[in-house]
């Protein structure tokens, strides 16, 4: 496939500048640590955190004699990772230097992987809100070994230099440039995220450095080969990475319309000005200098280990999705909210268990996500639990409460994280089924509103007053279904 076999931007992708429009090309590498005790080629932990070098082995530490041994399990979950991708597992692959000298690289090299990677090419869909599904092709993931730390607010003359992440394990995803922008390069990451969360490869904790993107950025015009390449390096959150997206495109507009060129080159996103500055001049792999690793054989797997894996994958993402339209009746966004991350669907799904679905659906999705996004909670720090929140629906069926009183208890369970149950019989709560108590309330509103009895017959759409009368009147705990009933008898009004 050659540049203008690429698919092209649609209409409202087109970026305007002075002089014409462009097209924003954008291609993603992705890092993401591989879920895993220990590191890829020692056995000391590869947990996040602790006291600065308590993590690190002889090998980390590349002392002298000290030689790499292949984690096989970072490379079951790289297979895991690829399968889950739908791309091609090699049977035969190949570690190599990749060298270049920095305090937080002992070795002066990073152990990765350059021609011959572990994962070959795939392919994920991508749908991106409110816009029709695309097709994101991977290039390549291959396996290498992260590097150290270095810190620099410690001493105003030194850099002290943290080795616990080195020799870590990281999948480098790299997709093609199939991007054309901002929002969809995040959907791709957070598709690729809900990915290996669903198979267990990577946390995908994007505040610990788990997962990470390297972004590359060039503009076009419509239908002409593609510019040079500007890549950001080390994005972690998707809003930062659409406004580094932004930025840099309109950057690469305003020099090529001023007669200028783009310098290919290795930039950083300022997060708090939202510019892009340069780093450095991007890198060839010559530059590198990659030669195979003397001291790791190649990777050779066996294709009946691969089948074994394959047949232990999790169910993932895009199937997920399609049995929660089928068999919830979800909608089609809904499903695809829910299904895009494995605790809110294991959440959905209990919530959802001999309830109404789509009922459920709506108070995860509305209420429960709003909330926890109002308070900056996770999922995972929720004080609703599943079962908590499918009692409370409980509750609404039942009769025990309506659908007002449920949203008013809803928000002392997430301040108090007590039962639903408790809630409404501490507060008498209880809904008001007593016809002859809502009989009363609307006797009491007609003989004080004897004007608006008239006027309800000339006007229907005066009812939702009468309704919302003796709903205050009761408190809001009367049933709204059996209000309907008593006022429309009353009133005279079909």
């Amino acid at each position: 496939m050659t540049e203008l076999d690429v698919r092209s931007a649609r209409p409202d992708q087109l970026v305007e500048g002075d002089k014409g429009k462009w097209e924003i090309i954008i291609g993603l590498e992705v890092h993401a640590q591989v879920t895993s005790r220990a590191k890829l080629f020692s056995g000391a932990s590869a947990a996040y955190g602790g006291a600065p070098n308590s993590h690190v082995s002889l090998v980390d530490a590349a002392m002298p004699g000290m030689l790499p041994v292949i984690n096989k399990f970072c490379v079951e979950q790289a297979i895991r990772t690829g399968l889950g991708l739908n791309a091609e597992i090699n049977r035969k692959s190949r570690f190599d230097r990749k060298n270049y000298f920095y305090p937080d690289l002992p070795q002066g090299y990073q152990i990765s992987q350059y021609k011959h990677p572990i994962v070959g090419e795939g392919a994920v869909e991508v749908e991106a809100d409110g816009e029709e599904p695309i097709q994101v092709r991977i290039e390549r993931l291959h396996l290498e070994q992260d590097a150290g730390k270095s810190i620099h607010d410690v001493s105003p003359n030194e850099t002290y230099v943290d080795l616990n992440r080195a020799g870590v394990a990281l999948m480098e995803i790299v997709s093609r440039p199939d991007m054309r922008s901002g929002k969809e390069a995040a959907a791709y990451f957070n598709k690729l995220r809900a990915i290996v969360r669903a198979l267990g490869t990577c946390d995908g904790n994007m505040e610990e450095g788990s997962m990470r993107a390297d972004v590359n950025v060039s503009v076009r015009r419509p239908g002409e080969p593609f510019g040079t390449r500007c890549e950001i390096k080390n994005v972690n959150s998707t809003r930062f990475m659409m406004q580094a997206i932004e930025y840099e495109a309109r950057r690469q507009i305003e020099i090529l319309e001023s007669g200028g060129a783009i310098d290919q080159e290795t930039r950083l996103f300022d997060a708090t000005k939202g510019v892009t500055r340069s780093m450095r001049s991007k890198e060839e792999a010559h530059d590198y200098r990659y030669f195979p690793d003397p001291d790791l054989l190649p990777l050779v797997i066996d294709e009946a280990w691969i089948e074994e894996i394959r047949a232990s994958l999790p169910e993932l993402p895009d199937a997920k999705k399609k049995r929660f339209m089928e068999s919830y009746g979800l909608s089609a966004y809904d499903a695809r909210v829910l299904s895009g991350d494995t605790e809110a669907a294991a959440y959905f799904e209990t919530v959802a268990k001999r309830r109404d679905p789509k009922q459920a659906a709506n108070w995860v999705t509305q209420e429960l996500f709003g909330a926890l996004n109002k308070k900056g909670l996770e999922l995972s720090q929720s004080p609703v639990k599943a079962e908590a929140l499918g009692a409370l629906l409980d509750l609404v069926k039942d009769g025990t409460i309506n659908g007002k009183i449920a949203k008013d208890v809803f928000a002392k369970m997430m301040e108090t994280g007590e039962a639903p149950g408790t809630i409404v019989e501490r507060e008498g709560l209880k809904q008001v089924t007593d016809t002859s108590a809502i009989e009363k309330a609307i006797d009491d509103l007609m003989a004080a509103n004897a004007d608006k009895v008239e006027d309800v017959k000339k006007n229907p759409k005066a009812f939702g007053w009468w309704v919302g009368q003796t709903m205050k009147a009761t408190g809001g705990k009367a049933n709204p279904q059996v209000v309907n009933e008593i006022l429309k008898k009353k009133l005279g009004v079909s």
